[in-house]
């Protein structure tokens, strides 16, 4: 069993994240904490919480540092005070439940050309970001962080890309991702086939199912799918048991594609 996430009330809005499309925030919640709050009420919606956890979760099971994931509620009166308006429509448009990740305070931009990163990590990470079709790993946006001397992944929230396009998702679980061509870590990915091997074992169907189970009702209620909750869940647990079957496909792919870049 996943352990469960803690839920917190947000107390105060401290700064926004404005190198985020999304416009993320820190804020403060009430048991003294940081977070950096992704909100229900950005851009795309639910579907990047429910990727960003989905992804977290993964990531997580898989040995890969990830700051605490929280269920972070936002009450009606907060946000009131905000001077910003752009700002004050999110915090309005999120009201009730969003997602809060525990912020790294005197965190960097991890460098791979400052820090070289292993080639076991490279390869399973390229393979998980393969594997959940997450688009925002680049160069340009590596949503990884250097603290205390380890990396830490942030932001799965491009993930999952079969949700924008709800009503075609059938056989979206078996095509290549050719965008893996722009992942940051692809040069040093050198043992994909190990990777393989390794999330193969570890990526189990009662996995997979206690993570989607934990997607709140909230959430699937909100989304535009014209679907119950579980029925929800069960598209998302069908996509991902299903992608592991063709892994071969998309390694491939990550394999052609370094193999034109290095």
């Amino acid at each position: 069993m996943l352990p469960e996430l803690r839920s917190v009330m947000v107390t105060r809005y401290v700064t926004p994240l404005r190198e985020g499309g999304s416009l993320p925030a820190i804020a403060e919640a009430d048991d003294g904490f940081l977070y950096v709050i992704k909100f229900r009420g950005a851009g795309q919606g639910v579907k990047a919480l429910i990727a960003e956890l989905i992804g977290s979760e993964l990531a997580r099971s898989a040995g890969f540092k990830i700051p605490e994931l929280v269920f972070a509620t936002l009450d009606e009166a907060f946000g009131r005070t905000e001077p910003d308006e752009e700002i004050q429509d999110l915090l309005k448009r999120s009201q009730g439940l969003n997602l809060g990740l525990h912020y790294l305070s005197g965190s960097i931009t991890f460098d791979p050309v400052v820090t070289k990163p292993d080639a076991q990590f490279a390869s399973r990470m390229v393979w998980l970001d393969a594997f959940l079709t997450n688009v925002d790993r680049t160069v340009k946006n590596t949503n990884m962080l250097w603290w205390n001397k380890e990396i830490w992944l942030i932001d799965f929230g491009a993930s999952l890309y079969f949700h924008h396009n709800w009503e075609n998702r059938t056989g979206q679980a078996g095509k290549p991702f050719l965008q893996i061509k722009d992942h940051v870590l692809l040069p040093w990915a050198t043992e994909l086939e190990q990777a393989d091997h390794f999330f193969k074992n570890l990526v189990s169907e009662k996995m997979i199912s206690d993570i989607v189970a934990s997607i709140p009702d909230a959430w699937l209620k909100e989304t535009v799918f014209d679907e119950s909750p579980d029925d929800i869940r069960t598209a998302y647990f069908d996509f991902l048991t299903e992608r592991i079957k063709h892994s071969a496909t998309f390694v491939k792919t990550a394999e052609d594609a370094r193999s034109a870049v290095v």
